[in-house]
Parts: structure tokens; sequence; C-alpha cells
């Protein structure tokens, strides 16, 4: 009787929540919606279609809370079940009864590991005919492995049952039952088969030292896993089934390469690794023998996997909007028949029906804040399931758009243009939005940090300096040894052009970025100087010495991640702070010329917060303007509703009172 309830509230919440989020924006508003409207969690997110088609799954905000919300594709309420404040990263069916949910938190580790905390995953599964769930590795009975996940490799149906893979750190099954490591003190997990009704496991496959990657068939057997060496850089791929034959090897200085499937055919598996070019996409046999290198997909940054056979079946292709080409002509025609309903939009598919049927596809841009649509193809139709900001009506969604520009020593450069709705692009006070990564990018479409400034009168700029991903191998490397350097003109030189075409207001611009972004606004009033009015840093570095430290310590200093700081900032692999104090903020704090807000989550492990608390400190004994907001419980992304408010509050207010822009023209308020 209790379920019943609960499910009679949900249904009428559901059908509210459908109605308010689909309603037209055609009235008129007074100004642009607060702040927190644009920081809050998107009121649609994760949305999954099941392999038939029938049924979909969403997080949504249902008054005031979050809630998984499951509903067929006639929207009839399945199950609904509240997240609360979970930092949900994922939602996947394993056919069409079982939902797995991925999350993640900050938690303390035990007093014997490397680092004191860190950000772990786990995944929650729910059977939406039986309305049951669990917690892979959470059941009370299993004491082999670590509560946590370490990976998800997939699921499979086997004997009519579905079972799902997940990597785990086992015990030793000592006395002490310690986690399992290496001689360097480092972890490696184990795979384990897990009954997705009742959460029972066995292990599938232990692992060896160098273990990183695993590739699960369609019947639940391991094909094929990668083994990499941190020190060296050398990988190989074994075929299991083989007796660990050798089918693949070589050696990759940073990151690791990537199993990413099987490939065209069942007897051969894709292998990602870096190229002379770029990501490098191979057919490897399983029997050993010729690897194909795919060169007719060129500009390719992803593969689409078959969910039945597990067959490479398309390619996600690079480019300003990004697209996924099908490689069956049936399916690819079906695709673009679905795209045809959102001219003037960017579309994007977010999900699919096993044969392409029904698809959930995404767009935005234009005025559109993000709109998901469930397209029919047997009813060649296309209706909306929601929006993700549905108070940010049409009219206050700024334009956005590619520009292109050169750098200083002649490089040809990209960045995004975001224009202030209802206002004519010329001589607007200007927010300079620098990407973290490095390795990122932007494109166009609505981001909401960036669509929140737009709203009250501010043109956003968001460069795509060197070392940026997107654009090829050889615009990506330009980057290394120029943090600080030629990727900080890169953004300065976008600045300029904008000025010279007479958008921007060379005396009203501010430097506003989060990870590396914030590292480049503290860089953009210290390193440099006489170009913004205020700068304002979110998770920034400010002490590259200290970040190096932090990674070698937590990495080691030999592993690729340390390799890729290093190659980056642009010091040796002995290194002495000495090396890049002229590109560190905080050794140049003295010199500060424009006032500085950081912001910090108190809980980043990606980039510790004592960043930002040491550069307040000097940038305090220097007499400097400065201003620190510290997010409590807050982790490097920001995933939890209260900190991205309190941040983007904090940032927009910031600019405002520093940077202040152009009164509201009269049209401007008014919705189209």
């Amino acid at each position: 009787m209790v379920r019943s309830i609960i499910l009679l509230v949900a249904v009428l919440a559901f059908a509210s929540a459908a109605q308010a989020q689909t309603a037209p924006a055609d009235a008129v508003q007074a100004g642009p919606p607060p702040v927190e409207d644009y920081g809050k969690l998107p009121a649609w997110e994760h949305v999954t279609l099941s392999p038939s088609g029938s049924r979909y799954a969403y997080i949504a905000r249902v008054q005031g809370a979050r809630r998984v919300i499951v509903a067929t594709t006639d929207n009839k309420l399945i199950d609904s079940f509240l997240v609360g404040a979970a930092k949900i990263e994922g939602l996947g069916w394993a056919g069409d009864d079982h939902l797995l949910i991925s999350t993640s938190k900050t938690q303390e580790l035990g007093h014997d590991m490397t680092v004191s905390k860190a950000e772990t995953s786990s995944v929650m599964v729910v059977n939406v005919a039986t309305h049951k769930a669990f917690g892979v590795f959470q059941q009370a009975d299993q004491e082999r492995v670590a509560p946590v996940v370490v990976g998800e490799y997939g699921t499979a149906q086997i004997g009519g049952h579905w079972y799902g893979f997940f990597g785990a750190f086992s015990y030793d099954g000592t006395h002490s039952n310690e986690l399992k490591m290496d001689a360097n003190g480092s972890l490696y997990p184990d795979i384990y088969r897990v009954d997705l009704d009742n959460g029972q496991m066995e292990m599938q496959t232990k692992s060896d030292i160098n273990s990183v990657d695993w590739l699960i068939g369609p019947d639940g057997a391991v094909v094929a896993r990668m083994l990499y060496n941190q020190k060296t850089g050398d990988w190989t791929v074994q075929a299991m089934q083989r007796h660990e034959a050798v089918i693949a090897s070589g050696r990759q200085a940073i990151g690791f390469p990537s199993l990413d499937g099987l490939g065209r055919s069942p007897d051969t598996v894709l292998l990602e690794s870096d190229g002379e070019a770029g990501s490098t996409y191979q057919e490897v046999p399983l029997a050993g023998g010729t690897i194909k290198t795919v060169d007719d997909v060129a500009g390719m940054s992803g593969a689409l996997t078959d969910r039945l056979t597990g067959l490479w079946i398309g390619a996600h292709k690079e480019g300003d909007q990004g697209e996924w080409t099908l490689f069956a002509p049936a399916l690819q025609a079906k695709l673009a028949g679905a795209y045809k309903a959102f001219d003037g939009y960017v579309p994007h598919l977010i999900s699919f029906s096993d044969d392409f049927n029904h698809m959930i596809v995404k767009t935005e841009g234009g005025d559109d804040s993000g709109t998901y649509w469930i397209v029919d193809i047997t009813k060649h139709s296309a209706d909306p399931l929601g929006v993700e900001y549905p108070t940010v009506t049409p009219s206050f969604v700024g334009a956005t758009s590619m520009i292109d520009y050169k750098a200083a020593d002649g490089m040809a450069l990209h960045g995004v243009l975001t224009l202030p709705p209802g206002r004519a692009a010329k001589n607007l006070p200007l927010v300079v939005m620098p990407h973290g990564g490095p390795s990122a990018r932007d494109y166009v479409g609505f981001d909401y940090w960036a669509q929140a400034f737009a709203a009250r009168g501010y043109a956003v700029f968001q460069p795509n300096f060197r070392g940026s991903d997107g654009y090829g191998k050889s615009y990506h490397d330009a980057g290394y040894g120029q943090w600080g350097r030629k990727m900080q003109s890169d953004i300065s030189d976008g600045v300029a052009e904008l000025v010279r075409e007479g958008v921007a207001d060379p005396k009203r611009e501010c430097i506003v970025g989060w990870s590396y972004g914030g590292y480049a606004a503290q860089v953009g009033v210290t390193v440099q100087k006489g170009l913004y009015r205020c700068a304002v840093s979110m998770a920034g570095i400010a002490d590259l010495g200290r970040m190096l430290r932090y990674v070698r310590d937590n990495f080691g200093a030999e592993s690729s991640v340390t390799r890729d700081y290093t190659r980056f900032i642009g010091v040796t692999s002995d290194w002495t702070d000495a090396q890049a104090n002229d590109i560190s903020p905080i050794k140049l704090a003295g010199g500060a010329d424009a006032p500085l807000l950081l912001i910090h989550g108190d809980q980043d492990t990606t980039v510790p917060i004592d960043q930002s608390q040491a550069m307040f400190a000097a940038l305090k004994a220097a007499g400097k303007p400065v201003e620190f907001v510290t997010l409590p419980g807050a982790d490097h992304w920001l995933l939890e509703e209260d900190a991205r408010v309190a941040m983007l509050k904090a940032s927009v207010a910031f600019v405002l009172k520093n940077n202040p822009p152009d009164p509201a023209p009269a049209s401007a308020v008014v919705a189209k």
C-alpha cells in the first residue's frame, strides 16, 4: 500500500513536470532569469533508452527534488525514486528491466594508501519490474573486495539471466585482509561477474600487475586485456582465449591505449592508441596476424558498438559540432532522417534502441537551452520530452558561433563566441573563459556558465588555444611546454581579434576559468598585465611546483600522468621549482594588477584547495585585492547543485562589480 501511494504521488509529479517543461515560452519577462537558474543541475539529464526502445530513464528535478524517472516511450510511469544529492555519473540498461545508476563520491581512504582521499565510484542496480535494488559490491555478506567499483566493463545475458562485469580491489586473503598491491604499492583491480538480480559475484579474471583495460564479449567471456607499464610506457594486448597470446604491442608515453570493443567482425578487437596524426584506430585479429589501421574514418574521436553483438557499428567525427556516422547504410539513413527534424539547431545523438527505430536526441543552439526529444522512425515523429533549463526561455539564450583567428606566431586558432541576447555585437564588455584540461575544447551550444554572463549583457569568448583537443595531434602537441606562455597569448590574441572586429570593448574585459582555465585566469593578471579588469579562478592552480609534487606523490614520479604534466608545463623530469617560477601566479602575486576571486571546493582531489589557500595568502600579504570563496563538501567537478549554484553566483557577482555591463535595452526583455 505504501509503495502504491508513493508511485501515485510520483505519477502526479511526473505529469505536472512534463507539462511545465514543455510549455511554450512566449511570455514577457522583466529581465533575465536569476543566476541560480543557470547554476542548478539540469532539470533533465542522463536520458537513456532501453534496448527495445520501449522504455527510457532519466534524472529529473521534480517539485524541487532530484529523482530517477523510468517511463514507457508513450510516457506512462514505471518507477520513480529520489536520488537526493547523490552525484550521478550516468544511467545504463541491461536488457529492458535492469537499470544501472553510476555515482561517485569523495571518500577518505585507509591510512595505508598513497593518498588520503579520492573520488570513488559506485553502481546501483534497479530491477524496474520487481522494484528491487542493490549496490554492486555493497552486499552485507561480501568480504572479498573493497566496496567501490573500479571500472564498468559491460553486461551480458547468459542463459536468460543478466550479469554485469565490474572491476574491484580484492583483499589479499591474509589474516589482516589488506588490499592486494604491486611491488610499488599500487592497487590493481580484478574483474568480477555480478548477478544483476541479487548481487552475487564471482571472479571473472584475476589481474596481473599493469592490467589497465579489459574487453568482455557479448557472451560474457573475457576477450582481451591491455597491459601498460607506467614507467616505460610499453603496452601489450593479450588474447585471453589464446592463453594470453600477445596480439599487439607498442609504446605510449602519455595515457594508455584502450580496447573500445570488437572490430567490425567478431574475430577482431578495436584498439585506440596515439599515433603520429592523433588517435589511431586499429582492428587487431584475435588469432594474430596483420593489424589493419582504420583509414576510412579520418577524424574519428569515438567508437559506437552494438549492444547485442559488441561489434563496431559507427564512428564519431570531430568537428565544431561533432557527429556520428553509422557504417550500415540503413542505420545511417535513420539517423539522417532523425536529424532532419532539427534544422537550425545542433542535434546530438544521446541514446538509441538496438534497431535505431527509437532515438533520444538532444538539441541546443539558437534559442534552445537544451531540449530532449524522443524520435520514432516508424511513425516519422519527434516529440519533446523535457528541457534542461526550463526557466531560461528563448529570449535569454545567447547566440553562439565559431570564430577563426591567428596567434602572434601565425598559428591558426579557433574559439566560441556567445553574444548577449537582444544586443548588437558592438563594443561589448567581454568575459574571456578559457576551458580546463588543458586537453579539452569548447563547442558551439549552450554552456550554462557562459550563458549566465551573456544574459547579463556580456559577450563571452571561449578560446580553443593550442594544446586543445579536437583539431588533430599537431594542434594538441603545440601546447607542450606552453603553459602560461603561448597557450596564454593564444587567449589574448583572440581577445585582440574581437577588439579589432569591434565586438569587444578593450577597456572592459575580465577573464574567468575553471581548473586549467582557473590557472589561465590567474596568469592573466600576474604573468600577463594590463589586459583584464578582474579575474575569477575556479579550482585553479597557482603554484606549479606544489602541483607537480602533488601529482608525483599521488601517481608516481615515472607515471603517465606525471609525464603529461611535466611535458605540458615545460619542465624536465628532474624539475626544480625554479623551472616554473616565471609562470607560477603565486610567485608573481605581488605584481597582480586586477582584483582576483578564488573559488575552490574543499573536497577537490584533482587540484587541492591548498592551491587557492596559498594564493589568497600571498595576495593578501602583498596588499592586493582578492576574495576567496570555499565550497564546503565540493569536488573538482561541482557535481552537487548547491556548490555549482554558489560558484556561479559568486563569479557573476564579482564580474558585475568589477566590470559592469551596459544597461539592458528595452528589446532585450521581450521574449521571442
